[in-house]
This record gives structure tokens, sequence and C-alpha cells, in this order.
């Protein structure tokens, strides 16, 4: 390996992140308490400034750091949305943030490391980087679930998110062990080539990846996986779940493409029964429980594991049509929790939460364009047309029924039909219910604009839902 300037250029997104980071984190210490607003200006500039090298850079592809990094358009694609989404998730945070005397420095700091996990993860061509970038996206997560040190359930929720995060990734790492001692390597594409050619030990590949599956199963919470999603959804400041929510979905896809596809895609006949297993219980699961919760934020969770259950079909059906489709719904799932959690920031204020489903009662009648915006988002979620939610569903599906599984294709439309209930649940609670509120919703005029914007593309997405389906299909050529 040679450290040579054009050898580096292919990660300079991920280096100028790197370097801002730690900028951010000096400016912090070194203004104390005035920092915050410092760091939250920084994050978002060095969000935009990331995005706009990527972007720049389309095109290039190539290996780099000894075959351990790897610039493609998938990867492209997938961390552009990724310093998008956490653009518009920093702006929604803030004014929570500032309601609960928890605007500080330290949030943006983990934020901006943690997205620079994401973007290792998504750029990973070696077992080591996946796991590197992993650890370090989960262990800013975990410090940002305990940031509310006052609060008992936030402290709860991030004790169970790091003990069994660790377990998960103790998983995931013996996974790797076991296919490493397998194949003798830990580079992806050298996996790839030792599986395709054949001849090893077929009991103790299966076991290596049974282990893959559940780390990756619990980093995208499938069920049976899912347990700590509703207690950290539920127990988090709202700011943290909306970070949770959103683009660590599109890394965990990233993830699995990466060691399941491109690295034991010759291995599917081991991997594609749990991948099925997982994705049906997640439907299952995710879609009935639901239906019992009160409060909002734990049925956005369970909503999560149906979600999760969906996009996992595509990567089922093992076809390029099936992984772009895939691709499509994590991007457009990122998009639509962005906007619900971003609803319930919206509507909650200093002293008052709004994350039980009765806080909703009459929105329509306190704001009614509001009331509209959630509507198309909860709309979308349930995948009713013209919405991108159902476009979403509807590629997923038909790329498991192109393969002739058929039965499977049956359970996701009625899990699809049982888990509008629940969305249609908020939005008569909104439109036929008495206010319980009467306070006029205050919220800064950026997150307003943002938030109406946010909603609008799902609706204006979903009319012409072409242009991006053409952008995942382009990664994943026949």
């Amino acid at each position: 390996m040679t450290f040579e300037v054009s050898n580096m250029v292919l990660a300079l997104p991920e280096m100028f992140m790197l370097a801002m980071a730690c900028v951010i984190l000096l400016a912090v210490a070194f203004l104390g308490k005035q920092g915050a607003s410092a760091a939250y200006a920084l994050s978002q500039l060095t969000l935009a400034i990331t995005a706009i090298l990527v972007y720049q850079s389309l095109g290039t592809t190539g290996l780099t750091f000894d075959g351990t990094y790897v610039k493609d358009a998938f990867s492209d694609v997938l961390k552009m949305a990724i310093c998008l989404i956490n653009i518009v998730v920093l702006l929604y945070s803030t004014s929570y943030l500032k309601a609960r005397s928890l605007f500080k420095g330290e949030y943006y700091v983990l934020a901006i490391f943690s997205t620079l996990g994401m973007m290792i993860m998504v750029s990973a061509a070696h077992f080591l980087t996946i796991y590197l970038g992993l650890e370090l996206m989960s262990l800013c997560m975990y410090a940002m679930v305990a940031m509310h040190r006052d609060s008992f359930i936030a402290t709860e929720a991030a004790m169970k998110y790091f003990i069994l995060g660790a377990l998960a990734s103790g998983m995931l790492l013996y996974g790797m062990s076991i296919i490493y001692g397998v194949t003798g390597s830990l580079s992806i594409a050298t996996v790839a080539e030792v599986v395709q050619a054949g001849g090893l030990d077929n009991t103790v590949l299966s076991f290596g990846i049974v282990f893959l599956v559940i780390g990756i199963g619990f980093k995208m919470g499938a069920v049976p996986f899912h347990m700590w999603l509703p207690d950290v959804y539920q127990g988090a400041p709202t700011a943290v779940t909306l970070f949770i929510a959103a683009a660590p979905k599109i890394a965990a896809f990233a993830m699995a493409i990466r060691l399941l596809v491109e690295g034991l895609g010759d291995a599917q006949l081991y991997w594609q029964d749990m991948l099925i297993m997982l994705s049906v219980l997640s439907m299952i699961i995710g879609n009935v429980v639901a239906i019992a919760q009160t409060n909002i934020k734990r049925m956005l969770a369970y909503s999560t594991i149906s979600h999760i259950g969906f996009i996992l079909l595509g990567l089922i059906s093992g076809s390029p049509e099936g992984y772009a489709a895939s691709m499509f719904y994590a991007l457009v799932y990122s998009l639509m929790s962005m906007g619900g959690f971003g609803m319930v920031i919206l509507l909650s204020r200093q002293g008052f939460e709004a994350d039980n489903i009765d806080d909703y009662k009459g929105l329509s009648k306190r704001n009614p364009w509001y009331a509209l915006m959630m509507l198309i988002l909860m709309f979308s979620m349930a995948g009713i047309p013209p919405l991108i939610g159902f476009y979403a569903k509807l590629t997923v599906i038909k790329s498991i029924v192109d393969v002739n599984l058929i039965s499977i294709a049956i359970v996701a439309v009625l899990m699809s039909v049982i888990g509008a209930f629940y969305y249609l649940r908020i939005i008569k609670v909104m439109y036929f219910d008495t206010p319980e509120q009467h306070q006029v919703l205050e919220a800064p005029v950026d997150m307003q604009l943002m938030i109406s914007a946010n909603a609008l593309a799902v609706l204006i997405l979903g009319i012409f839902p072409g242009s991006l389906l053409a952008l995942c299909a382009s990664v994943f050529p026949l």
C-alpha cells in the first residue's frame, strides 16, 4: 500500500468529515456552553460540504487503503442520502434540545462522528472496515441516548441499547472470524471469489453466516432481534430517536448488501431462508403489536420493525431488481420516518413531549396545515397511493413475485392491510376527535418550512417516482 494523493482522494469526503469533527470537538471544548451554536453551524456546514464532495466525485470508482475501502455508485448515492438526511435531522432537533436544556455541543460532535461511521460502513470493502464503521456509529448513538442524564427512562434505554448492541457486535465479529477461518480472507471481494470457487466446508460456512445474519438483524431491528428498538425509541429524547430512526437504517442496509450480496452472494442458499424468517416475522409482529400501542414513538418503533421486514424482501429475491427495490425502500423509509418524528418534535414543547396518540386529538382544528402534513406521512407509511410509500412496497413485493415467492408476497400484502389500521387511527384522532390541547403550535420558521417540504417531498416523489427508482436501478446493473 502506498500513501499517495491519488489513493487518498477517493476517501476525501470521509477525511474532510473526520477533520471537521475534530474541529467541532475542539470548539466545544474551548467555548464551553457557548459552543453549542457554533457546533450546530459547523455540523451543518460539514454535512453540506461532504455531500458536495461526494457529488463532485460521482462516476469515479476504485479501491484504496489496501483494498479495504471502495468507492462506487452504490456508496455515492447512499452517502449523499445520509448527509442530506442528517442535515434535516439536526435542523429538526435543535428547537427540541433548546427547550429541554439539552442544547449542547456534544450532541453535534456525536452526530458527526456517528455519520462518519455510517459513511465508512457504506464504503467498506473489508470485514474489519465494516466493523470499525459500525462501532463508530453505534458507540456514538449509545451516548446520545444517554444524554438526558436526569431522565431515568433515557438512562435505562441507553443501558439496554449498549448491552444488547455489544452482544450483537460480538455475534457479528464471531461470524466474521468463522468466515475468515473458512475462506482465509477478510476482504469481501476475496471471500466472494473463494465462495464462488467452492470446495469449502459448507457446515462451517453456514454457521458463520448465521452469526452474520444475527448481527445484521440486530442493527436493522428485525424480529427476533428487535427487543431494543421500542424501548430505545420511547426512552431516548425525541431528537435522538429521530437521529437513530433515519440514516442509520441506510447504513445497516448497506452492511447487509456488502456482506451478504457482494461477499456471500454465491452462498445465497444459506442466508435466503434465514432472511425469509426474519422478514415474515418482522412484518407480522411489527404490524400486529403496533396496533396495541398508545405511545406514538413506540408505535413508530414497531412500524419500523415492519418496514425492515419489507426492506428484507428485496434481498430475499436475490436479483438486481430486488436489491434496487430494497435500496429504494430504505431511502423512502428514512424520508418518511424523518418526517414522522419531525412532526412529534414540532408538536412538543417545554414540559410536553407530544408522544401519546391522544395528544394529536383535534390537530386539524388547531392547525389544519400540520394535520395535512401528518396525514400525508401516515398515508405514505401505510402504503396508500399515490404516495411514495405505496411504490416502495409495490417494488419489493414485485421483486419476490418475479422469483415465484408468491406465499411471502401474500403475507406482505396482508400485513400492509393490517398496518394501515394504526396509521389510519392517528388520522382519525387528528380529524374526528375533540382537541385536548389548545396551545398555539410554535416552531422556528426554518423547521416549519422543512417539515412542510419533507411531507410534500413524499407526495411529489409518489407522483413522480421514476427518477429515484431509476437511480436505485442504475446502482445494481443487470
